[in-house]
């Protein structure tokens, strides 16, 4: 018997990685203890973008660790070798600007660009990840949703 030799194809595989994530429950809840007690800081998938989008980067070894935030999950992107990009490509992260949740709780949001002003991203409505329009649509021919920021990593070239 020969054995042959193989070599994943690196961007490929990630890419369909994060296409078949759609409609997953797997980044549903992510807990830590904060202040000696267990909480669901993801809240039963509300909040699950950080989570969902830094285990897929932390499965690639795209970054150093999984997040349950934004926030934190930018600043691994700096430690990681991510750059700020102007447009998106395939594969590329989207950060949105923060919105209120309600009461003065605002929160960013962070998903993947997949191509043809499409994204997937985790939905606080359905608390798994969906497919949607990149600025999650228009009104009056303007975004919905800004974008804040679009990151890149030189080893999905």
């Amino acid at each position: 018997m020969v054995l042959k030799q193989i070599r994943p194809i690196f961007y490929e595989t990630y890419i369909a990685v994060i296409r078949n994530s759609i409609g997953t429950n797997l980044f549903r809840n992510f807990y830590a203890k904060i202040d000696g007690k267990k909480i669901d800081i993801t809240k039963n998938g509300i909040f699950s973008c950080a989570f969902f989008v830094s285990s897929i980067l932390l499965l690639f070894k795209l970054i150093r660790k999984i997040h349950g935030t934004v926030k934190e999950t930018v600043r691994d992107f700096k430690k990681s070798n991510w750059k700020r990009i102007k447009k998106p490509k395939v594969g590329s992260i989207l950060v949105w600007e923060a919105i209120d949740f309600g009461k003065g709780d605002f929160h960013k949001h962070i998903g993947f660009y997949i191509g043809s002003n499409k994204a997937i991203s985790n939905s606080s409505k359905l608390r798994k990840p969906v497919i949607h329009h990149w600025t999650f649509g228009t009104k009056n021919k303007r975004p919905k949703r800004k974008i804040e920021a679009i990151y890149w990593n030189k080893k999905l070239n």
